[in-house]
């Protein structure tokens, strides 16, 4: 009763409680009130009762039913925020044309043409991860490598560039983390060492787009980073658990640009200093080590590696099925799938070369970048680029050949 009498006292009553020194009358009064307020209760409640409705509502005369809406699944709209593509322009000589416009360019995502959102010569800064392998079998090769730093810090990272340096063999190594320090970049290329003889290219190929995409990604109105992969390293995998198209999708989404140097381990076996004067038990013109899966091992068979194949069909092919495996020319694919170039170094062209002959290319290429409109379909979206100048077709345009654009619950 107290608890029921201080309720009413607060909902309806004046702002003090009662208290012991009041005349017994006025308590007398007090609780003939709460008295008549309880017994009115259960009128009131009856009342309300006798007032609702049964049922749904009728509808009103000239007004129009509504319907609750039926469950129909929701169409799945995948939309990509930006897509960078590097474009190289090349005349019938082969060098670079670097006199071209935005407006001399059309591009079409899926055949649909696009708006060009930024354009760029050259200037966007870089953000690179090297990746080196260190696999004993190319230890010969790894002289010439570590000589290589400063040449990467001048001629491909530039003065607004950033690096990290990563190292690779039966196990992945971070060997340097993102710096814009040239000289931390240098030493830690001419420390490079040799570890063992495994080469898990594809999973060292995945950490090194993992980390270029925590770089800062380009919108339609700020042109943020080029993201650039450049891999040092055999073009043959050993161990790896991820795919070469699953790293190819996830590149492709994050606009990293792969670069590729190929290493020869014939070449390596050649160069090799022999560590000791015994009699050789094979003949003259062979070679005691195991030659690579599938191929025989002669002093041309990395040349003899890099045959005529349809490079772009190849790239889109392994994007599409990313669960089979290239068996050769992954550097290549690779390269070709982001719009980027791979070099190999076993006949005129040295590492020095290949490396001098990347950062031209990549100070001298167009950056073009657009929201794509009109073609949100999960899938492959093919990318192509045309110059659309009078002399067009002398010019030989490279760019990446598209994207693969998954739906968000596969």
């Amino acid at each position: 009763m107290d608890g029921l009498a201080n309720n009413f006292m607060v909902v309806s009553g004046p702002a003090w409680a009662p208290s012991r020194t009041r005349p017994s009358s006025f308590v007398g009064q007090w609780g003939r009130l709460v008295s008549t307020a309880i017994a009115l209760l259960p009128l009131t409640g009856m009342a309300a009762h006798a007032q609702a409705p049964s049922g749904p509502l009728p509808p009103k005369p000239g007004v129009e039913v509504q319907v609750p809406p039926q469950d129909t699944p929701a169409k799945v709209k995948v939309q990509v925020r930006l897509v960078d593509t590097p474009v190289t322009v090349r005349d019938g000589h082969g060098d670079m044309v670097h006199n071209l416009e935005a407006h001399d360019f059309q591009i079409t995502d899926n055949g649909v043409a696009q708006q060009i959102s930024h354009f760029d010569l050259g200037g966007d800064p870089l953000s690179m991860v090297l990746l080196v392998e260190t696999s004993s079998r190319i230890e010969p090769l790894l002289p010439q490598v570590r000589k290589t730093g400063i040449l990467f810090t001048q001629t491909v990272m530039g003065p607004s560039g950033e690096a990290a340096v990563v190292g690779f063999n039966d196990a992945i190594d971070k060997l340097q983390d993102f710096t814009a320090n040239g000289d931390l970049i240098e030493n830690t290329i001419a420390h490079v060492g040799p570890g063992t003889s495994g080469s898990r290219l594809y999973d060292a190929m995945a950490v090194g787009v993992e980390m270029l995409q925590s770089r800062p990604q380009a919108t339609a109105d700020k042109p943020g980073r080029r993201r650039v992969l450049m891999i040092l390293s055999e073009a043959t995998d050993a161990g790896s658990e991820a795919k070469l198209g699953e790293v190819l999708r996830q590149a492709q989404l994050a606009n990293v640009t792969i670069y590729s140097i190929g290493l020869s381990t014939t070449r390596a076996e050649l160069q090799a200093k022999p560590k000791d004067t015994r009699p050789k038990i094979t003949p003259p013109g062979t070679f005691p080590l195991p030659p690579q899966p599938g191929t025989p091992q002669t002093p041309t068979s990395e040349e003899n590696r890099y045959g005529n194949i349809d490079l772009m069909a190849a790239a889109v092919w392994v994007v599409e099925h990313i669960h089979d495996q290239v068996k050769d020319h992954a550097l290549e694919v690779a390269a070709t799938a982001t719009g980027g170039a791979h070099l190999a170094t076993f006949k005129d062209r040295s590492i020095e070369k290949a490396i001098d002959e990347i950062g031209g290319e990549l100070h001298s290429q167009y950056t073009i970048s657009y929201t794509p409109t009109g073609s949100d379909a999960t899938g492959y979206h093919e990318i192509k680029v045309n110059v659309v100048r009078n002399d067009a077709k002398n010019l030989k345009v490279r760019a990446r050949p598209g994207y693969y654009l998954a739906s968000p619950e596969s």
